[in-house]
């Protein structure tokens, strides 16, 4: 009687093939979540700078610019410039900065929209300085910090940031790099809601990148 050979099974190489796509497809779920930790972090970075924060009793204030529209100031613009009233009322003697260049399909620079608009609300020209070459944040805090120096006034004595809630983890943070000491802010609601959505997404990757480039 012939006995038959042991057959040995044969190896799918599907097999093979699903275990390579299931240690990638892990890979690619632990990238995801890694990343999605940090963002958490960096978002509550973000968050934990949306708030009033005074120190002592500064003497100067820098106003950050936001995009102007033909017809003045836009939302988020005005939010921050309402909010800086609010805290005017009680310090009129303020030396205020108003800072942002004049961008892409704006009418004039931001910071001189800011200052007709602080005057048209009372607040006296003459305790304002404008700041009206700037690009971006890291250049509002640099030449902010210039124009003061010019004025005579020291910066490392306090200054107050005003910029919507979301902006000023990194306006702080620029700002001590230009030269601000005793840095206080004030935290400009964001009545625009898509923008304020759209901002807490781009700002942790935002202050990323202020972080490595921007010195």
């Amino acid at each position: 009687m012939i006995q038959r050979e042991h057959q040995r099974p044969k190896i799918e190489a599907a097999s093979y093939k699903e275990k390579r796509f299931t240690g990638w497809v892990k890979v690619v779920l632990a990238l995801l979540l890694a990343g999605a930790a940090v963002f958490a972090l960096l978002l509550g970075q973000v968050m934990s700078g949306a708030r009033d924060e005074i120190y002592g009793d500064p003497q100067v204030m820098v106003i950050l610019g936001c995009k102007l529209e033909r017809w003045g100031p836009s939302v988020m613009l005005q939010d921050r410039l309402d909010k800086a009233l609010e805290y005017l009322e009680d310090h009129p003697d303020m030396t205020v900065v108003v800072s942002g260049g004049q961008g892409a399909g704006e009418p004039a620079s931001e910071a001189q929209g800011m200052a007709d608009y602080l005057a048209d609300h009372g607040f006296d020209r003459e305790n304002i300085i404008l700041e009206t070459q700037s690009q971006n944040t890291d250049q509002n805090l640099r030449y902010s910090a210039l124009h003061l120096a010019e004025a005579g006034i020291d910066i490392r004595e306090g200054v107050v940031l005003v910029s919507n809630g979301f902006h000023l983890t990194r306006a702080k943070m620029l700002a001590g790099r230009a030269g601000f000491e005793n840095i206080s802010t004030l935290a400009a609601p964001s009545s625009h809601t898509p923008t304020r959505l759209k901002m807490y997404v781009r700002e942790p990757l935002a202050l990323v990148k202020s972080f490595v480039f921007d010195r």
